[in-house]
């Protein structure tokens, strides 16, 4: 049985109808006429124990709504979904000792406490046996190099030094499901290195189901093995990001420097860019093999250096979304 799994999910917010003209305000105020909006609409996916997810969309896709009727904050209007063999708005306590939830903009730490203090906090709330909880602090410390501000209060904190205080607290008692709302957002590139390590370690050695969303996808392509895009609410894609690669943006391109300039042409692949002794082509590896086209290169040019230049997967993202707008 899946650890999450979400069949036909629906949420609709309801809002009053706006109007437009002379009056218009006042009419609003007073008239009673409502207006339907579908955040999700007909979501479906099924998660296993261990894996690492991506659910990406731009703004206003139905990512937060999807998440936040997972963790048990939102009734959905339609569908079903269980998160570790409960379904989480009827059983919001059983449902939050199955998550852990960190949100990039808000923290679940006390703001006036040091770390340490909040962090012994989530431990009592949960229940947690002594021993237990000072073995998982202590990893955790080690693994978030937290012991610097473990005693500094969080409103002292930096934003990086409170996002791996927020995670810790998030993981501290071992929830089989920890959701990501963005949390790597405002973050130097260091932090944000520190942070994507320990989520992997999560994945790997505990065998945490992780469920990321974010904008920033060096997240993704450092964690994810699996995406799921979302536009106005509904799935466009569940698979991994190699195959989303395949499927949108097949072509892959080989730059190719040379000893002295001259025209390269090679069978199975298309100049796209030839100037100053450098050459860039490009072709579809499925049909031509990125080796065969080396081998050709180096038997009749002059070349001093080749790279193969990888499909960047935000760039087939965007195209994915501006080819539906």
């Amino acid at each position: 049985m899946p650890l999450i799994e979400a069949r036909g999910l629906v949420k609709d917010f309801h809002r009053p109808r706006r109007r437009t003209g002379r009056f218009a305000g006042l009419r609003t105020l007073v008239s009673r006429e409502r207006e339907t909006v579908r955040a999700v609409d007909g979501v479906s996916f099924s998660i296993e124990s261990g894996e690492l997810v991506g659910y990406l969309g731009p703004n206003g896709a139905g990512k937060s709504t999807t998440i936040k009727m997972l963790t048990g904050i939102l009734t959905p209007t339609a569908g079903e979904v269980t998160v570790a063999g409960v379904v989480p708005w009827r059983k919001r306590q059983d449902n939050a000792r199955n998550i852990g939830v960190v949100f990039g903009q808000r923290s679940q730490l006390w703001w006036d406490l040091p770390l340490v203090e909040s962090l012994r906090l989530v431990g009592k709330l949960y229940r947690m046996p002594r021993t237990r909880y000072e073995e998982n602090l202590a990893k955790f410390v080690e693994l978030l190099d937290m012991r610097p501000f473990l005693d500094t209060p969080v409103r002292q904190l930096s934003l990086g030094q409170r996002m791996r205080g927020d995670l810790a607290a998030a993981m501290i008692y071992e929830p089989a499901v920890l959701y990501l709302d963005e949390p790597t957002v405002g973050l130097d590139v260091i932090a944000k290195e520190r942070i994507r390590k320990f989520v992997a370690d999560l994945s790997s050695t505990s065998g945490t189901t992780v469920l990321l969303t974010t904008h920033d996808m060096d997240d993704v392509e450092a964690l994810c093995e699996r995406l799921i895009l979302i536009d106005h609410g509904k799935v466009l894609y569940d698979g991994t990001p190699a195959a989303l690669k395949d499927s949108y943006a097949p072509q892959r391109e080989l730059v190719v420097q040379l000893a002295s300039p001259c025209e390269v042409t090679v069978a199975g692949a298309r100049t796209v860019e030839s100037g100053e002794g450098v050459v860039r082509l490009s072709f579809d590896p499925a049909e031509t093999p990125a080796a065969a086209l080396i081998s050709e290169l180096f038997g009749n040019y002059p070349v001093t250096d080749v790279s193969l230049q990888e499909t960047d997967l935000e760039d087939v993202i965007k195209k994915i979304y501006a080819g539906r707008s």
